[in-house]
């Protein structure tokens, strides 16, 4: 890696991961809050610190540098506004070499089950998908004018340790039967990472990578797998319809599509080799650490 300049937009549980598997390069890190500095203090990560939701504040060490872009787009509407400023940042800061952004599948929609690659219409329904979108376009603009080098990964639910939901099982909250559970797609936080490194060395230009371990399940199996592992009782399940009133409209939303991911061009042009290809064996590696 040398000593390249490196700016993590976004400096979460990702990006921290991230930070330290780029520990030979000089890493900065973007983050909203005080608190949120000092974390990256403590983990030896250079914070930078400015809430996206308000005009550029600060100069970003963006000349020639490699920019991961791993900030989540506002709760709300269909625009990423956020990356709107980001942008705007890098245009005082300088031109970076190459970002890499980590979008979502949810771009592609309700697929009623059928397998999707990168190829696949984007059709996102829900806001949260509409904004990650808006996110895509926004970058391919500016990167075309900008003359940016520019790599898009779709990622699927991401877990791992501390990424689980514990919580939720403790709670013993409902889950829908696994009958009415839609296919979902999933990738260890481990393995994101390396897909994060792999693709910002090797991934093509304009090109974009659909990221998740390529063995697609369902919420309710996810969620049993995690309380057996964890030695909690499985959460109690209830029809469709139950689910309506008892579980979030984040939830309900998530249920509400079908789709399994394809992760072949991932694998053959990144060159990448998961540690963690199943459920199973990412979830050992989380509760046997």
């Amino acid at each position: 890696m040398g000593n390249k300049k490196i700016l993590i937009a976004g400096c979460g549980y990702i990006g921290c991961r991230l930070a330290g598997a780029l520990s030979a390069s000089d890493v900065s890190g973007l983050v909203r809050s005080g608190e949120s500095c000092a974390k990256l203090v403590e983990q030896g990560i250079r914070p930078l610190q400015w809430d996206l939701a308000d005009a550029m504040d600060i100069s970003l060490p963006s000349r020639d540098a490699d920019i991961y872009y791993l900030l989540p787009p506002p709760k709300t509407g269909v625009v990423d506004a956020f990356l709107e400023n980001f942008l705007q940042g890098l245009e005082a800061g300088g031109r970076p070499r190459r970002i890499l952004y980590l979008g979502t599948t949810g771009v592609y929609g309700d697929c009623k089950g059928n397998w999707v690659d990168e190829s696949a219409p984007v059709r996102p329904r829900v806001d949260r998908a509409l904004r990650r979108f808006d996110a895509e376009r926004q970058l391919r603009r500016w990167a075309g004018a900008a003359k940016v080098e520019l790599v898009i990964l779709r990622v699927a639910g991401i877990y791992g340790p501390g990424k689980l939901p514990l919580q939720r099982l403790r709670a013993g909250k409902p889950m829908v039967a696994e009958r009415f559970a839609p296919w979902t797609n999933r990738i260890h936080a481990d393995d994101l990472v390396q897909v994060c490194l792999a693709a910002m060395e090797r991934g093509g230009n304009g090109e974009i990578y659909n990221v998740s371990d390529g063995h697609p399940g369902n919420m309710t199996d996810y969620f049993n797998q995690v309380a057996d592992f964890a030695g909690l009782p499985r959460p109690p399940l209830i029809d469709a319809d139950a689910g309506k009133d008892q579980l979030s409209a984040g939830l309900r939303s998530y249920l509400a599509e079908s789709r399994r991911v394809d992760n072949h061009k991932m694998l053959r042009e990144l060159g990448v080799k998961l540690r963690y290809p199943t459920l199973e064996e990412g979830l050992n590696a989380c509760f046997s650490g």
